[in-house]
């Protein structure tokens, strides 16, 4: 993170005695990425954090993947996976359904109108973007409020549950890492202050701004964790509810970013994807394509040029707005494109010449580019339309 935060009550120094009003100890305890040489926060509990009553086996949702072969572009209409009676019978936890994936990023997708369990990822943070709906994202460090176009990161091994609210269901896109996902190095002082270059900054990120206490005895968490060099889950038992925290202080704690926050970089040509970027992990970024002034070269081309990323699959998720590049290809509102690496790609035919003169693209899709090849899940395999690969040629596959 970017920059420290104190919520609560926390001791005048680290490490020494934080008492309760009866003269008992709080238990501190210090929460720190990479070996402890990296950000980290130091939380205060009112109970033992370690204690544990039960460990039995959580048997997650299909995470198996097939290979992207033969290669080809691909479209997956997400808003299929979930159909109207289903948003009562799960939540956006243990509900998610794997779309795309490899050893550095899972993606999936979510629709419910339940609270999920209380719930860890112990195999890396996860940044997880609220399409539509709203909730409350109670944590251990104390609770956020999301609601459509927001980004949820939560650090890896924060516990924490999803609380729906409102009229319409929530649908989350769940970017989970197996590492850290951090702002770009390149907008980022020395001393890890947002740089005047950044299309964001401190002020755009809201952190807890008070702690979170539940009562309780006997209660379970959701644990993903790694195990036998697979993803895999364990409900842990508690004998006190984990929200016992009176007080945090550190560089280390979930926030939410929205996309409308994120300040477009535009140029009088077409400028290259990397400036759409928000966030990285190992081995992908995250990227906003957000409504925008578009080039004024008297002789722009608006749209993208064609493009081979050689080193990338390319997956764009289409969350609002309507994106001028993709007209006819049948991609709308929930949809993901996926260009893969060998694959040259950009804009439907016809697309460039009705772009010339636009001044303004009111879109709105976050991408993440993956530098490893990227496989499909069951709710890729479960969503596909068939028939986009060959729209830039206006026919089928020759046999």
């Amino acid at each position: 993170m970017a920059y420290y935060r104190q919520v609560g009550s926390v001791p005048p120094k680290r490490h020494t005695q934080h008492r309760r009003p009866d003269g008992g100890l709080y238990y501190e305890e210090l929460m720190g990425e990479e070996g402890f040489v990296s950000d980290s926060s130091l939380l205060y509990h009112r109970t033992i954090p370690s204690a544990i009553v039960d460990s039995r086996i959580w048997d997650l949702p299909d995470l198996t993947t097939t290979p992207n072969h033969p290669l080809k572009p691909r479209h997956l209409r997400l808003h299929e996976l979930f159909p109207p009676d289903t948003w009562g019978d799960t939540d956006v936890v243990t509900g998610r359904r794997l779309v795309l994936g490899n050893a550095d990023v899972r993606l999936s997708y979510a629709v419910s109108t339940k609270e999920s369990p209380l719930y860890r990822n112990a195999t890396g943070d996860e940044m997880v973007y609220v399409e539509s709906g709203a909730a409350t994202v109670e944590t251990v460090f104390g609770a956020l409020e999301a609601r459509g176009g927001d980004y949820v990161f939560v650090p890896m091994s924060t516990t924490h549950r999803w609380v729906p609210h409102g009229d319409e269901p929530l649908r989350v896109y769940a970017i989970e890492a197996n590492s850290h996902i951090a702002p770009p190095k390149r907008y980022l002082s020395r001393y890890g202050q947002f740089l005047e270059n950044s299309p964001y900054c401190e002020r755009d990120l809201r952190g807890p701004s008070a702690p979170l206490t539940r009562e309780g005895t006997d209660v379970e968490v959701y644990v993903k964790h790694r195990a036998g060099g697979v993803i895999a889950g364990t409900v842990l038992g508690y004998p006190q509810h984990p929200f016992d925290v009176v007080g945090w202080d550190g560089c280390l704690y979930p926030y939410t970013f929205s996309v409308h926050d994120f300040e477009p970089i535009t140029g009088r040509v077409h400028q290259p994807p990397p400036v759409h970027q928000a966030f990285e992990g190992h081995n992908f970024v995250i990227c906003n394509f957000v409504p925008r002034k578009v080039d004024y070269h008297p002789q722009a081309v608006p749209v993208p040029y064609y493009h081979s990323n050689v080193d990338s699959d390319e997956i764009m998720f289409y969350c609002g707005g309507d994106y001028e590049a993709r007209k006819g290809s049948g991609i709308g509102q929930g949809s993901i494109s996926w260009h893969p690496g060998g694959h040259s790609h950009g804009p439907q035919p016809g697309a460039v010449e009705k772009s010339l003169g636009a001044q303004f693209f009111d879109e709105l899709a976050v991408m993440v580019d993956t530098f490893r090849p990227l496989e499909l899940g069951e709710g890729a395999r479960a969503c596909e339309d068939p028939g986009y690969a060959w729209t830039w040629s206006g026919r089928g596959p020759a046999r």
